[in-house]
C-alpha cells in the first residue's frame, strides 16, 4: 500500500466529506423548520428499507468489486480489475431493478404493516425508482476506490449532495407558489434527483475513462476465443464474495430496521402520544445522531481506503504490513473519538439550540457523545476485517450488537424513554469493539 496514495484518497474524501455534512446540516435544518420534527421522522421511517434494498442488490457486489479490483490492481491486471466492474454493475443493477418493483407495488403493505405508519407509502414508491441507481454508482464509486482514485467519488459526493439540496428546494418553491402542503415528500423527490444526478454523472466519468484507456466491454468480456468460460470464472469470483456478503450484510440491516421501527411504537408505551413519538425520532434520528456522526467523516475516508488497501497488501502477502496498519488504525480512531467525546459532552446542549433550535436535540447529543470512541473505532476496524476476507466475523459481531440494541429498546425504553436506547447504544458499541480487537489480534493473516 502506497502511504502517499492512502492519505491523498483519504484526505480527499475527508474534505468532501466534511462539505457534504456541512450541506447536509443546513439540509436538515432546513427539513425540519419546513416539515417539522414529526415530517423528518417519517421520511426517517422510509431509511431502513432503503437499507434493506441496497444491502440484498448491492452492498455485496460493491465489496467484490472493491475487493477483486485492488487484488487485479496491486498484481497489474487492469483488463480483469474493468471485467469484474462491468460484471458487478449488471448483476446489482438486475437486483435492484426487481426489488424496487416489489417495493413500489407493495408500498401500502410496507408501510401499513411493517413501518406502522401509512403516511410512508407514497415516499416509498417514489423512493423505489432511486435504488437501482444508487446500487449502479455505488458499484462505479467501489471501482474507483479499489485503484485509489478518490477524485471522481469525491465530486459524485459532492454532486449528489448538491443536487439534493437543490431539488427539495425547487420542489418546496413549487408547492409553496401553489399553495400546496408541504410533506415529507419534498426530501423523497430530492433523493430521487440526486441519485439521478450522481449515475449520470458516473457514466459519463466511465465512458470518458474506458475510452482513454481503449478498453471496449464487448470485447473485453465476450470476445475471448483462447478463454470462453472467462465471464463464468469472474461471476463465481464475484458470487464468492458478493454471496455472504450480502446475506451478512442483508440480515444485519434487518435488524437494524426491526430495531428503527421499534422504537416510535415503545415509546408509546413509555406514555407519548403518536406524534410525540415521532417527534423524538426525528430529532434523534435526524439532528442529534447526524451531529454525532460529523466527525466520523474522517474515519470514514480511512474506512474506505482501508478495505482495498488492506485486499492490496494481502493479495502480495504483507502481514506485518497489515499488523501494523491495525494497531495504528486502533490508536488514532479511539484517541480521536475520545476527543470528540469531550467536545460533545461540554457543547451539546448549546450546538443543539444553536443549529436545530430545539434544547432536546441538545439534551441528546451531550447524551450521546459517549459512544464516539467506540464508534469510530468500529468503522475502521470492521473495514479492515473485510479487507482480509472476514465477513463472516463481521456478522456475527454486528448481530451481537443490533440484538444489544433491540434488547434495551424492548426493555428499557418503556420505562426510561430514549434514554434506554442511548444506553443500549454505549453498550453494544463497547461490546462490538472488543470483539472487533480481540478477532484481529487473535487472526492468522496467512490464512
Amino acid at each position: 500500500m502506497s502511504d502517499k496514495l492512502f492519505f491523498r484518497g483519504t484526505l480527499i474524501l475527508t474534505f468532501t466529506g466534511l462539505a457534504s455534512r456541512i450541506m447536509g446540516f443546513f439540509y436538515r435544518i432546513f427539513l425540519s423548520h419546513t416539515i417539522g420534527a414529526q415530517g423528518v421522522g417519517i421520511y426517517q421511517l422510509t431509511l431502513p428499507v432503503h437499507g434493506i434494498i441496497l444491502a440484498a442488490a448491492g452492498m455485496g457486489i460493491q465489496a467484490a468489486i472493491s475487493r477483486l479490483c485492488a487484488s487485479f490492481t496491486a498484481l497489474e491486471k487492469e483488463k480483469e480489475s474493468r471485467n469484474t466492474l462491468l460484471l458487478g454493475m449488471f448483476l446489482s443493477g438486475a437486483v435492484s431493478l426487481l426489488l424496487s418493483a416489489g417495493v413500489y407495488l407493495n408500498a401500502d403493505f410496507i408501510a401499513g404493516e411493517l413501518l406502522k405508519e401509512a403516511r410512508t407509502a407514497s415516499l416509498l414508491r417514489i423512493l423505489s425508482f432511486s435504488f437501482p441507481l444508487s446500487a449502479l454508482h455505488s458499484c462505479v464509486n467501489s471501482f474507483y476506490y479499489a485503484r485509489k482514485k478518490t477524485g471522481l467519488p469525491a465530486f459524485i459526493q459532492l454532486l449528489e449532495q448538491t443536487s439534493r439540496i437543490g431539488s427539495t428546494y425547487m420542489i418546496y418553491l413549487v408547492l409553496l407558489s401553489g399553495g400546496k402542503e408541504i410533506t415529507p415528500m419534498i426530501a423523497a423527490g430530492g433523493a430521487l434527483f440526486s441519485e439521478i444526478a450522481a449515475t449520470a454523472a458516473c457514466f459519463l466519468a466511465l465512458g470518458v475513462d474506458f475510452s482513454r484507456e481503449n478498453y471496449h466491454p464487448l470485447s473485453g468480456l465476450w470476445r475471448q476465443p483462447r478463454n470462453p468460460g472467462s465471464v463464468l470464472s469472474s461471476l463465481k469470483e464475484i458470487g464468492e464474495i458478493a454471496v455472504p456478503h450480502s446475506a451478512n450484510r442483508l440480515l444485519l440491516t434487518v435488524l437494524s430496521g426491526i430495531e428503527m421501527v421499534l422504537i416510535p411504537q415503545q415509546l408509546l408505551l413509555a406514555g407519548m402520544t403518536q406524534t410525540n413519538a415521532l417527534a423524538v425520532y426525528g430529532i434523534f434520528t435526524g439532528m442529534a445522531l447526524p451531529l454525532i456522526l460529523f466527525p466520523a467523516t474522517i474515519t470514514n475516508s480511512a474506512s474506505v481506503m482501508l478495505m482495498p488497501s488492506v485486499a492490496g497488501l494481502q493479495a502480495l502477502g504483507y502481514e506485518k504490513r497489515i499488523r501494523y496498519v491495525i494497531w495504528r488504525t486502533l490508536g488514532t480512531c479511539f484517541f480521536f473519538g475520545a476527543f470528540c467525546t469531550l467536545f460533545f459532552f461540554l457543547f451539546g446542549k448549546p450546538l443543539g439550540i444553536f443549529l436545530f433550535h430545539s434544547e432536546t436535540a441538545g439534551v441528546y447529543i451531550k447524551t450521546l457523545a459517549f459512544i464516539c470512541p467506540f464508534l469510530y473505532t468500529n468503522t475502521t476496524l470492521e473495514s479492515i476485517m473485510n479487507g482480509l476476507g472476514r465477513p463472516d466475523a463481521c456478522l456475527f459481531h454486528n448481530v451481537a450488537g443490533v440484538c444489544i440494541r433491540i434488547g434495551f429498546v424492548i426493555l428499557s425504553v418503556p420505562s426510561m424513554g430514549i434514554r434506554g436506547y442511548f444506553y443500549g447504544m454505549l453498550i453494544s458499541q463497547l461490546i462490538l469493539t472488543l470483539l472487533h480487537f480481540i478477532y484481529l489480534n487473535r487472526m492468522k493473516l496467512s490464512d
